[in-house]
Parts: structure tokens; C-alpha cells; sequence
């Protein structure tokens, strides 16, 4: 039976609705996210990278308000428009022949007094919008952004990838990887799993000189 992880937050990381980690680094993210009536022509690009909780508040926020989630690179020309808010995620990947249905989607939402939150890892003014029209008003969304995650977040999502895969590292394991992991969401993931990886394959515990040991061959992969 898995053993249950009993791991303290930092003291200055709280716990949002649905379990979200909230820090400075995505404060704002997460109290605009929150408040749609506060967004400016009822629209908001929520803008960071991989791994930075974007699904999670667009998961929040279609459950607060009814909400339509949809992937861009699964949008279909023909799809009806939606009947309540909307959220469409990965804002990158939209495809040409979409971009006519989510032009007319912004104009419906806007008529009807409808949020629209849309959610990639650029500002959409870079998600290279071919239809005048769209890449205008997509542009003029306002965009709130999660920065990469200061110390307190960082250790919090760190906390959460090991619980995720029930594994217990040493506490001065834990201190080492905070003050060593590079600063991204990315960087995080990967070496949880490559930590989950190699203490499986070479049966030995998360203690400090393993992950020192791991994140000096993740730096230097030729060794």
C-alpha cells in the first residue's frame, strides 16, 4: 500500500480553490482568473509556461462560471456557438481554418455579456492569427501572466510532483533541489521524473548526495 506524504507548504504559499498553489509569482494570475467581471471588454489571455497551472485555472474558472473549455487545435468550423462562457486553451495552436468560428464566438460572447478567456504560453499577438479581425481583438485582451516560480512556489510544485508519485525525498535532499533546480515549471517536471526514474531503476532512496549525484548528470550529460 502506498505510504501517505505529509508534506508542509511554505508559509507564505497558500492553497487556492481547487488545491491551487498561489505565490506571488501567480497571484495576479489567480485573483484575475477569478474575477471575469472585472476584465476589461469581458476578456482575458492568461499567458505562462508549460507546467504554470494555465489548465488548472481554466478548470477553475469554467467551473465557477459555466463554462465551454476547448483545445484550439480542436476547434471545428462548423461547431455551434457557445451557449455560455468560454475558454479556449493553447491559443498557439490554432489552426486558419478555425479562426473564422472564433471570431464570430468573441463577437457572440461580447453581445451577450459573456467572459472569454483564452490561455497559451505567448501573448496572442505572437500566436502568428492570420484573420485581421481575430488577431485584433485577441490582441486587445488583457493579459495577465505567471511568472516562473519564486522560491516559495517552486518548492510547493516541487512538493507536489513527488506526492503525485508517492516519493519521499530527505528533507536536505528537498533544500538542495530548491537551491539548485533552475527557476521554470519545466525544469521542475523533468527532474522529478528523471528522480523517480533512476532511484527505481538503481533501488536507492531520494537522500541529498542521490539528487546532487542526478541534477550534476542532468548538467553534465556526458559524464
Amino acid at each position: 500500500m502506498p505510504q501517505q506524504l505529509a508534506f508542509d507548504l511554505p508559509a507564505d504559499v497558500r492553497l487556492g480553490a481547487e488545491n491551487f498553489f498561489v505565490s506571488d509569482a501567480n497571484a495576479q494570475a489567480f485573483a484575475m482568473v477569478r474575477t471575469p467581471q472585472a476584465w476589461p471588454d469581458g476578456k482575458l489571455a492568461l499567458v505562462g509556461p508549460a507546467g504554470s497551472g494555465k489548465t488548472h485555472l481554466a478548470k477553475l474558472f469554467a467551473a465557477e462560471n459555466d463554462a465551454e473549455r476547448i483545445k484550439a487545435a480542436e476547434i471545428a468550423p462548423n461547431a455551434p456557438l457557445p451557449e455560455g462562457a468560454l475558454v479556449i486553451e493553447d491559443g498557439e495552436a490554432l489552426s486558419p481554418a478555425s479562426q473564422e468560428w472564433v471570431f464570430h464566438a468573441h463577437n457572440h460572447l461580447r453581445a451577450n455579456g459573456l467572459p472569454f478567456l483564452v490561455t497559451g504560453r505567448t501573448a496572442p499577438a505572437r500566436w502568428g492569427v492570420t484573420l485581421p479581425d481575430l488577431a485584433s481583438r485577441l490582441s486587445a485582451a488583457t493579459t495577465v501572466t505567471i511568472d516562473n516560480p519564486d522560491d516559495p512556489l517552486l518548492m510547493a510544485v516541487l512538493l507536489k510532483h513527488f506526492q503525485d508519485r508517492q516519493l519521499m525525498p530527505a528533507p536536505d535532499a528537498l533544500t538542495y533541489l530548491q537551491r539548485h533546480l533552475p527557476r521554470t515549471f519545466d525544469a521542475i517536471r523533468k527532474t522529478v521524473e528523471t528522480l523517480d526514474r533512476e532511484a527505481l531503476a538503481r533501488r536507492k532512496p531520494l537522500t541529498r548526495p542521490f539528487v546532487r549525484e542526478v541534477l550534476d548528470s542532468l548538467s553534465n550529460p556526458a559524464q
